[in-house]
């Protein structure tokens, strides 16, 4: 099977060689794998490095690289489905290591009868010190974003709600179109939610694998989980089915947090705050020894992890606050241009599909 490998970024010089390296050393045929890499119009040394890649002799099928006009997530992927014409088509972020069963495991379980699939993707650092350790463990903590099964490895085969790093058949992108346009950080969220309306099954198979590089500074990563908030937010007034409940824990913790203040300040009466300060400190005090022991590490700056678990969280939710307070004005400026798009990159992939031999190959 022909296998578009497609890949996404902006500003990812530090992290995109190692990548494109992850790429080079796929263990399936590369005479069967087509690289597209999308440049979102960076300003730093992306795209020579997508170049320097792209004249660089690795036995690829093809290897393409298209511009993005925006810095949307979702139009970069839309750019790279539209080009693609593998008979299977997997979305990596430039941000990830992956390793060199990545492609050739993904392939075996299409080809059992699945029709997208995944696993686990954990978390991890480029250039571990104890502060990166440090950031690594909050967030791997259940009390930071490994509550979500999806980034866990599984067990066993398990159906979920939404995959990172997935593999569709193409067919899946000519039935349900692309990613939604209006959206940011949760663009894969919504289109997981139109791909399961659709009748398909989304897949974590434990013998696929893939890593996420941790944000190295506490400032992106706050910035990180404040975006992720705000897309929250705005995006309960596009689809709130695509969205759990755990995506609303921060949120609800930051409320309760200024209404047991106000109820302080205005009523004489602390018990509300102390009660939810204590329960949270319960919480935060198993995760930080949690850190300690799972990780099996002595690092004395975990003891920042209780310092840094609520900076993290009311970031999340004051995004998620601001993205409220902002749905209704942001929903009146939408118009139709990304249901338009999502017709188009649909329209894209059956015109490739016609125009494409989907020769089959052993998988190893």
């Amino acid at each position: 099977m022909i296998v578009s490998l497609c890949t996404i970024a902006y500003n990812e010089e530090s992290v995109l060689n190692g990548l494109l390296r992850d790429f080079r050393d796929q263990n399936y045929p590369h005479d069967k794998i087509e690289i597209i890499m999308i440049d979102s119009s960076s300003t730093d040394r992306t795209r020579e490095i997508m170049e320097e890649f792209k004249e660089t002799d690795n036995g690829f099928r093809n290897v393409s690289i298209y511009t993005a006009p925006h810095k949307n997530q979702a139009t970069a992927w839309n750019v790279a489905i539209e080009h693609a014409k593998g008979d299977i088509i997997i979305r990596v972020d430039a941000h990830s290591k992956i390793p060199r069963q990545f492609v050739s495991r993904n392939v075996f379980n299409i080809k059992e009868g699945e029709d997208i699939v995944g696993g686990g993707r954990p978390n991890t650092i480029a250039n571990p010190n104890l502060w990166t350790k440090t950031l690594l463990a909050a967030e791997e903590s259940l009390f930071g974003s490994s509550v979500a099964d999806y980034r866990r490895p599984a067990a066993r085969k398990e159906y979920h709600d939404s995959l990172f790093h997935a593999a569709y058949r193409r067919e899946v992108f000519a039935t349900v179109g692309g990613f939604n346009e209006d959206l940011g950080r949760t663009e894969d969220n919504e289109l997981h939610y139109r791909i399961r309306e659709a009748g398909y099954k989304l897949c974590c198979c434990p013998e696929i694998l893939s890593f996420q590089h941790t944000r190295s500074t506490l400032g992106s990563m706050i910035r990180q989980k404040y975006g992720n908030g705000y897309w929250v937010g705005l995006t309960l007034g596009v689809c709130p089915k695509c969205l759990s409940y755990f995506h609303f824990i921060p949120f609800v913790f930051l409320l309760a947090t200024v209404a047991s203040i106000l109820i302080w300040a205005l009523a004489g009466q602390p018990v509300f705050f102390a009660v939810i300060m204590a329960m949270y400190m319960m919480f935060n005090f198993v995760n930080t020894v949690g850190a300690f022991i799972l990780n099996k590490s002595l690092n004395p700056l975990f003891l920042l992890l209780p310092f840094l678990f609520p900076v993290l969280h009311y970031s999340y939710g004051a995004g998620t606050l601001v993205g409220l307070v902002k749905l209704r004005r942001w929903k009146k400026s939408l118009g139709t241009a990304a249901l338009e798009r999502i017709e188009q990159v649909k329209d894209a992939v059956i015109n490739n599909t016609e125009n494409h031999d989907g020769e089959e190959v052993e998988v190893i």
